[in-house]
């Protein structure tokens, strides 16, 4: 099943399940990429083959918004829009203890094993390490938790999951990075909020939001 929240000619944006891939990968588990192409082939009928096309990639722990292209035009121009930072992606995160501050920007220079498949977040530029920066507000405390609001200006590895976890407050579930215990499903409690960017056709500005997962409304009831 898809969870569509928006479809026009070009493009259609799906609000991800924590478990799903993105893109096909070693583990040959089928990719959201190809239930999308399903998706799209039934609803039109459509005889022959379908295009997707992959913009960006969510971390297959990492449940929201995905945005694909469905024609080769829309695909090439929002990948240089990704590229270029002109799409705006807000994440919620919940995450273990208070952050230093109700609001900041955090900027750090992530270095990346290829082994572990991490990224190490260190105060000062190190050889092979790129900046990271983001700007988070504390949105609701629960007796054991904190929901953070973070807006990405650059797009690194792992890099809400570093950053955070380098400040203290690792993502719920995350034990890559330092929280205990895994969450029962294996997600960790991350989520893809909200996109917005100028059509790559019409030009037009597209707003998407995607509803939490239902776990979440429980423990910060109110504002969800």
């Amino acid at each position: 099943m898809v969870n569509v929240v928006y479809e026009d000619n070009h493009i259609i944006i799906v609000n991800k399940a924590a478990s799903e891939i993105v893109q096909g990968d070693k583990t040959g588990d089928k990719p959201l990429s190809e239930t999308v192409k399903e998706y799209l082939k039934e609803k039109y009928h459509k005889p022959g083959g379908v295009f997707i096309g992959v913009t960006h990639r969510l971390d297959r722990p990492v449940s929201g918004l995905v945005v694909f292209a469905k024609t080769g035009k829309a695909l090439a121009r929002l990948n240089e829009m990704f590229r270029t930072g002109k799409v705006k992606k807000t994440y919620w995160a919940i995450v273990k203890n208070l952050p230093p501050a109700e609001e900041g920007t955090l900027t750090h220079y992530l270095a990346r094993n290829e082994k572990q498949n991490k990224s190490y977040a260190y105060d000062t530029e190190k050889p092979g390490s790129k900046q990271a920066v983001l700007h988070y507000r504390l949105l609701s405390r629960s007796d054991r938790y904190c929901l953070l609001e973070v807006d990405l200006k650059t797009g690194r590895h792992h890099q809400i999951r570093c950053q955070l976890a380098k400040i203290g407050c690792p993502i719920k579930g995350d034990l890559k990075y330092g929280f205990p215990r895994s969450n029962p499903d294996g997600s960790i409690s991350l989520h893809a909020r909200r996109v917005s960017f100028e059509h790559p056709v019409s030009h037009q500005l597209i707003e998407a939001e995607a509803p939490v997962p239902r776990e979440w409304e429980r423990m910060f009831d109110g504002i969800m």
